[in-house]
């Protein structure tokens, strides 16, 4: 089974997924790290032409390892959240990465989150949730100014590749004001309801 958590930046996606995929003893795959690494990869080497498909990008536990590199950190900075913006805008970075995703999720019990799961990565999921909040609530997450965000949001919305937008069939989960433990309960509940 398959849970796809999408939503814009800052809706508490990661988080929300990690526990998620704890309470029902699924595997967690975070989507974003992988664009976080390509864009990490790609400010460090502004000169050297990107080929996504020779990064090796592997997970290990909770640390998140780039061509055997723990950059558990680094890609969590938001100079790096901004490089893969930027990144997941190129067609071929998307294409690249979205078929290694497909080939990661392709067997097993998964909570994969992101920008386009429920719509490109993986449009037969069996539960669709798409993750938002408040914009001002968001860039306090974030630590960041809300027009950055808003921007941001616009960015990852208008790409001609993959853009974020919800699924048709995606059941919308507001965390303003919620707590950790109510957005997960509205999650597994779901889970429950097609099991």
């Amino acid at each position: 089974m398959l849970v796809a958590l999408d939503g814009p930046a800052g809706a508490g996606k990661s988080t929300v997924a990690r526990a998620v995929a704890d309470a029902l003893g699924f595997t967690y795959l975070d989507t974003g790290a992988m664009y976080r690494c390509v864009g990490l990869r790609a400010a460090a080497r502004p000169d050297v032409p990107l080929d996504p498909a020779a990064l090796d990008i592997a997970f290990d536990g909770d640390r998140v390892l780039l061509d055997g590199e723990d950059v558990s950190t680094a890609i969590r900075t938001p100079e790096a959240g901004l490089a893969a913006s930027r990144v997941a805008t190129d067609p071929a970075i998307r294409s690249t990465l979205v078929d290694l995703q497909r080939k990661i999720i392709a067997d097993g019990d998964w909570v994969a989150e992101g920008r386009d799961i429920g719509t490109v990565v993986a449009p037969d999921a069996e539960i669709k949730v798409w993750l938002t909040a408040d914009p001002e609530e968001r860039a306090r997450r974030r630590e960041i100014p809300v027009a950055e965000l808003l921007e941001r949001d616009e960015r990852d919305a208008s790409r001609e590749s993959s853009p974020m937008k919800p699924a048709a069939d995606a059941i919308e989960v507001d965390t303003t004001g919620l707590s950790l433990d109510e957005v997960i309960a509205r999650i597994t509940g779901l889970v429950g309801s097609v099991r």
